[in-house]
């Protein structure tokens, strides 16, 4: 009766052991890939929002630089300067002296000459004759101290004896007020004249006095 017990026993613990050997749990490294199984999302972090650059202060418009008729700019480059500069009365007797404003680009020092010759053509005033009114100054150069001027002389810019001697010396009393001009030479159209219009004879040049 033991013996049956004790067989019975052994038959039992052996259909155990066998039955726990074919259910051996299955390794994750046996995994075939495609048959994984993903637990859903069920928290998501909300989204962030991307950070925009610092916002830089704008800076104040820039005012535009000035600009003259021929384009270019004028902006910190013009100069002005108070000279005086003569005429006469309307009886051509003596000079007048008026106080004039020119202007120059700094840059172009020597155009203050030819600005200063170009007074000369109008007196802006009923009382005072410009005697170089009908005259045209067409250049003003100065090398050394000597301030050579270029002039064109139409017939109607051309004065009598007095007239031509008044000419003169409103020309060179504007000239002269720049202490760099020690001299100036006086051409038209290009040459060295003997005589302006016909009456006064020119040096060449004519001195400082």
């Amino acid at each position: 009766m033991n013996r049956k017990r004790w067989t019975l026993g052994m038959i039992v613990l052996l259909l155990a052991w066998s039955t726990g050997c074919g259910q051996k749990p299955q390794a994750a490294s046996d995994v075939k890939p495609g048959t994984e199984t993903r637990q859903p999302v069920t928290d998501t972090a909300p989204p962030v929002a991307a950070e925009s650059p610092e916002q830089q202060p704008e800076e104040p418009a820039k005012e535009p630089a000035k600009v003259n008729a021929s384009g270019q700019q004028q902006a910190e480059q013009v100069v002005k300067q108070q000279i005086e500069t003569y005429y006469t009365d309307d009886q051509m007797l003596e000079l007048k002296t008026a106080t004039v404003e020119i202007t120059y680009e700094k840059e172009k020092e020597q155009d203050k000459y030819l600005a200063a010759l170009q007074t000369l053509k109008s007196s802006g005033q009923s009382a005072m004759f410009a005697l170089w009114e009908k005259a045209e100054f067409r250049s003003a150069n100065l090398k050394d101290g000597v301030l050579t001027v270029d002039i064109h002389l139409p017939d109607e810019a051309r004065l009598g004896a007095g007239g031509e001697a008044l000419a003169l010396e409103a020309l060179e009393r504007t000239v002269f007020q720049f202490k760099e001009i020690q001299a100036v030479d006086l051409l038209v159209d290009g040459d060295p004249a003997e005589t302006l219009m016909g009456h006064e004879e020119l040096e060449h040049p004519i001195p400082r006095n």
